[in-house]
């Protein structure tokens, strides 16, 4: 039999739900109940998460009141409005899947109303006075089942249709505290693990040889980095170019973003896995150390696009000892579409945790045989 053709590129997509990777759908009783829970949990996690919330008006599509004030009512498709504390877009015309998770990118957490909108895990509300049994197709992973005062029996059609129902969490819809808890659990266990990309592909062209195979301590420095992020990330890959590829090794990332030095290789290092953080290091800095690299992880920030370390050197973020988290993704290829291929520039135009060091020069690179000698002599 002949192999099916595949018109297009398999790539391995994001996990994400509707709206964002952590989505709760809240449903099974009166929507000012559900919009009382969300902005209660909300009230208890803003600190640790950016949290979005879900919901739809009552008015009716052709209410005039619902324009009124508005440049839309004007002919306008996009009105955006400085709300000194806030900033507003209203758009006219229909939004799809794919435009929900790209405005929802920046949100660790997506807290739906679900009489009006699914997500990929549910919190069922039990209340009589809501019936679900004409939304049964919603329930595809309920997570959290909440009794409101008064309830104590579960309907058959709920017990029946929900796999394993008896042993799913049950709390009162009062019970806000355990309830906030079950759901910053939930994000913990999904927080992305840590991947290590050391960067061996470059040409090296100042210091006329391979910085990647230069030896201070024993071993190559593309080895002795890749020992490094094995120490402290789950899993550690050399990126480099194609022509440099070995075909049987499993720890090699080639450039899939051709021509675009560091930037290529980092985005070629989501494409393949768009659901880790990336921890990224150049194979010309011989002073950075494991504690170096501990420390960034110890400040992760998982809410913001990026965590790095500041340079004052430069008086920039340094982009190449970051952590790129998983958001960071769509940033970079949304740069890119701009026409910048620099990923300082990202750094510096998204919302990034800095951390600043006491002994900055372990962020020093070596480019030049100058540079190098001089390396030598501070290694000793």
């Amino acid at each position: 039999m002949a192999k099916k053709h595949q018109k297009h590129t398999k790539l391995t997509r994001p996990n994400l739900g509707k709206f964002g990777r952590n989505e709760f759908a809240i449903l099974g009783t009166p929507c000012g109940e559900i919009k009382k829970l969300a902005h209660s949990i909300s009230q208890q996690l803003s600190d640790k998460y950016k949290i979005a919330y879900v919901d739809a008006d009552h008015k009716s599509a052709d209410d005039a009141s619902n324009l009124e004030g508005s440049s839309l009512n004007d002919g306008n498709h996009l009105e955006y409005i400085d709300k000194i504390d806030f900033h507003r877009f209203d758009e006219m015309g229909e939004l799809n899947p794919f435009d929900y998770k790209r405005k929802f990118i920046n949100q660790d957490l997506v807290l739906v109303n679900g009489n009006h909108f699914e997500g990929n895990k549910q919190v069922l509300v039990i209340d009589s006075k809501k019936s679900l049994e004409k939304k049964l197709h919603k329930l595809t992973d309920v997570v959290l089942v909440l009794f409101q005062d008064g309830e104590k029996e579960v309907p058959d059609y709920l017990q029946s249709h929900i796999p394993n129902f008896e042993n799913i969490p049950k709390y009162r819809l009062s019970e806000v505290s355990s309830i906030t808890s079950f759901i910053q659990k939930e994000l913990d266990q999904n927080l992305p693990k840590v991947n290590g990309l050391v960067l061996a592909g470059g040409k090296s062209t100042r210091m006329y040889r391979d910085k990647s195979e230069i030896n201070y301590f024993g071993k190559s420095q593309k080895d002795f980095m890749f020992d490094l992020l094995d120490s402290v990330a789950d899993k550690a890959f050399y990126s480099v170019r194609q022509d440099q590829l070995d075909p049987e090794a499993e720890t090699q990332i080639a450039d899939s973003f051709i021509g675009l030095g560091p930037y290529g290789a980092i985005l070629s290092a989501f494409r393949q896995n768009p659901n880790a953080a990336w921890l990224v290091t150049a194979c010309d800095q011989p002073f950075l150390t494991k504690e170096t690299l501990e420390l960034l992880i110890a400040k992760r920030n998982p809410s913001k696009v990026a965590t790095a370390f500041y340079n004052p050197e430069t008086d920039f973020p340094e982009p190449l000892i970051t952590l790129w988290e998983p958001r960071a993704y769509s940033h970079l290829l949304h740069f890119l579409s701009l026409g910048y291929s620099c990923p300082r520039k990202v750094l510096i135009n998204t919302d990034v945790e800095i951390v600043h060091l006491k002994d900055p020069t372990v962020l020093k690179n070596v480019n030049t045989p100058e540079e190098y000698h001089e390396a030598i002599k501070i290694l000793g």
